[in-house]
C-alpha cells in the first residue's frame, strides 16, 4: 500500500510518500481503505519527536481518517463490509490501509457528507467533551474561546452558542474574524491589536488550547470563573501560581479526551450527541482544504504555517 512515513524525527523534509506493507488485521479488528484522513498538531508534534508515537518500522503518523470496511477478523459483529465508518484514535492512519479494533470504529450517519464526518471527527469530538464535561456552562453564560475559528474553536463556538452561551473569542486575521462571526460569536478580536485590558475579570469560562496565553485568559475570567486548558498550539503554558488561584476563586480544568472516549458505547453516544447538532443545522464548518496524501509535506506546511481556517485532509 502507499503510505506517508519517516524513518528519522525531524522537520518536513524527513516525511516520504512510497510503498509499505500493508497491515493485518486480528479476529477483533476490520481493515478500512482510508478515503479521508485528519491531519492535527499533535502529527506535527510527533513528527518533531515530541510527543507520544506508536512504534513502526518505518514511523506512520496519524490517527483518524474515513473510510470504508474492507476486511473483518472473525470476531467482529459490530460492523459489516462495506460500512462508511471513521475513527479518531487509532495510530498509523497516515496510509491507504489501517487495521481498527472494531470498538474505535464509528459508524458514519447516512444523512451527513463523508467530508463533513471527516473534518469534524476528531475537533468535533474534542470541542463536545470540553463543552459538556469540562465548561459545563449555563445558558446567558459569558464565554471566551482563543483561536476561535481554528477547527476546535470552530464547532466549540457553535455547540455553546446554540447551548445558550455568549460567545466572545480572538483569532489572527480579519477574514477568520468575520467567519465567526458569521457563526454567532458575539464579538471576535484580532490578536493584532490590544483588546484584553478592557475585558479582564468579564467571563465565566476561557476555553485556551493556545497555552502560551494562559496568563491572559486567567485575567479575563471572574472570580470564581474558570479556564478550560486543552492544548499548546502556540507554545508551552507559563507556571502559574496556585495561591493567586485560591485567593481570587478562579480555576483551571483540563483532561484528557482518551479518557473520556474510552469504549465503544461511549464513542457512539459522543458522537451522536456531537452529529445531532449538524443534523438540526447547528453548526456549518469551513471546507476542508484536501491534499493528495503524496503530497503530505505541503499539507504539513499548510497547517504548520497558520492559514488554515479549518480542516486539512489528506486523501489517498
Amino acid at each position: 500500500m502507499k503510505a506517508l512515513y519517516f524513518n528519522d524525527f525531524g522537520d518536513n523534509s524527513v516525511l516520504k510518500y512510497g510503498d509499505i506493507n500493508s497491515p493485518q488485521i486480528n479476529a477483533n479488528q476490520i481493515l478500512v481503505k482510508t478515503q479521508f484522513i485528519g491531519l492535527n498538531f499533535a502529527d506535527i508534534y510527533r513528527r518533531r519527536g515530541t510527543y507520544h508515537i506508536e512504534k513502526h518500522q518505518p514511523y506512520i503518523n496519524g490517527y483518524e481518517a474515513l473510510g470504508e470496511v474492507v476486511a473483518i477478523g472473525n470476531h467482529v459483529n459490530e460492523v459489516k463490509l462495506k460500512d462508511k465508518v471513521f475513527f479518531v484514535d487509532v495510530p498509523f492512519a497516515n496510509a491507504e490501509y489501517v487495521s481498527v479494533p472494531s470498538e474505535n470504529a464509528i459508524r458514519v450517519p447516512e444523512n451527513l457528507d463523508s467530508k463533513v464526518v471527516a473534518s469534524v471527527g476528531l475537533q468535533g469530538l474534542t470541542a463536545d467533551f470540553l463543552a459538556h464535561d469540562l465548561g459545563k456552562n449555563m445558558p446567558g453564560g459569558n464565554v471566551f474561546i482563543h483561536g476561535i475559528s481554528g477547527g476546535v474553536g470552530q464547532i466549540l463556538s457553535q455547540i455553546l452558542t446554540s447551548d445558550g452561551m455568549n460567545v466572545y473569542g480572538s483569532t489572527s486575521t480579519s477574514a477568520k474574524q468575520n467567519l465567526a462571526l458569521n457563526q454567532g460569536a458575539v464579538k471576535v478580536f484580532l490578536r493584532t491589536t490590544p483588546w484584553s485590558q478592557s475585558l479582564q475579570g468579564k467571563f465565566d469560562t476561557i476555553y485556551d488550547g493556545v497555552g502560551k496565553t494562559l496568563e491572559q485568559s486567567l485575567s479575563l475570567a471572574t472570580n470564581k470563573g474558570k479556564v478550560v486548558f486543552y492544548g499548546m498550539a502556540g507554545g508551552n503554558p507559563p507556571k502559574i501560581d496556585p495561591l493567586k488561584l485560591l485567593v481570587q476563586s478562579k480555576s483551571i480544568l483540563t483532561g484528557d479526551l482518551w479518557d473520556y472516549l474510552n469504549s465503544a458505547d461511549e464513542r457512539k453516544k459522543r458522537s451522536q450527541r456531537l452529529f445531532s447538532y449538524f443534523q438540526k443545522g447547528k453548526i456549518r464548518v469551513s471546507e476542508p482544504t484536501i491534499f493528495p496524501l503524496s503530497e503530505g509535506q505541503k499539507a504539513y506546511e499548510y497547517l504548520e504555517s497558520g492559514k488554515s481556517a479549518g480542516k486539512i485532509l489528506l486523501r489517498p
